[in-house]
């Protein structure tokens, strides 16, 4: 497959790296490794799209892995003459410690825009969690990537205070507000739609552990924020 080329972005360290460049093989040995120059991937993948020297560029973390029938349903689509699409999205199966598929509290199916014709890129957000601009219709994959997550409890705790402290900027910089009423309704709230509205429980013990985590990353975000609050009202004093 000379037209397309899989894009990975990875720090420098990460042990992940080798099995995900194996995955991609399956695909095309056209491959780019971008690394991070600040906390979030958005900032690098636009860099890393316009590198690309084909068509079509796949776009992976190092922790995600694509399967034989990924890259085959691929492989089908970006040789079809009369292409419809200027991207897909792919389902993601989310798993846990490389243990336990979460079916259940809104990891699944998890479409991420991970397929894109460069021809209609457009831009990506600098944004933490944002998706791709691109001229044109999104189609939808078959067969799914997949994400292994949360493989190391510390690593995992370190990662979220990094994520929930750049969320908490653009909710500061939002003049949103963070008081105790509101930090119990975040926690609360998300616990429900993860373990009870979007039936995580039913993933057993993982689901359950995973929904609290949730919770507890949606209020460290707001813990965040009122701290930057509080510290900006006492500057204006």
């Amino acid at each position: 497959m000379n037209n397309i080329t899989g894009l990975i972005y990875t720090a420098k360290n990460d042990n992940n790296i080798g099995e995900c460049i194996k995955s991609v093989k399956l695909l095309t040995d056209n491959i780019i490794l971008v690394y991070p120059d600040s906390k979030i991937v958005e900032t690098v993948r636009e860099k890393g799209i316009k590198m690309a020297k084909t068509d079509w560029v796949l776009i992976l973390d190092a922790d995600e892995r694509i399967t034989q029938e990924l890259a085959e349903e691929i492989k089908k689509i970006i040789n079809e003459k009369n292409q419809n699409f200027a991207g897909y999205k792919i389902p993601r199966k989310n798993i846990f410690s490389k243990t336990k598929w979460l079916k259940y509290g809104g990891w699944w199916p998890d479409y991420q825009t991970r397929l894109i014709n460069k021809k209609y890129f457009v831009t990506w957000p600098k944004q933490i969690h944002s998706t791709p601009i691109i001229k044109g219709k999104i189609g939808f994959l078959k067969h799914p990537l997949l994400h292994f997550f949360h493989g190391d409890l510390e690593k995992m705790v370190e990662k979220t205070a990094i994520f929930e402290d750049i969320e908490s900027d653009l909710l500061y910089h939002a003049k949103k507000n963070a008081n105790t009423i509101i930090f119990f309704r975040k926690f609360f709230g998300e616990l429900y739609r993860r373990l009870i509205k979007k039936f995580g429980f039913l993933d057993g013990k993982i689901g359950i552990i995973e929904s609290i985590y949730q919770a507890f990353s949606k209020t460290i975000t707001y813990l965040f924020l009122y701290e930057k609050n509080k510290i900006s009202k006492n500057r204006s004093l």
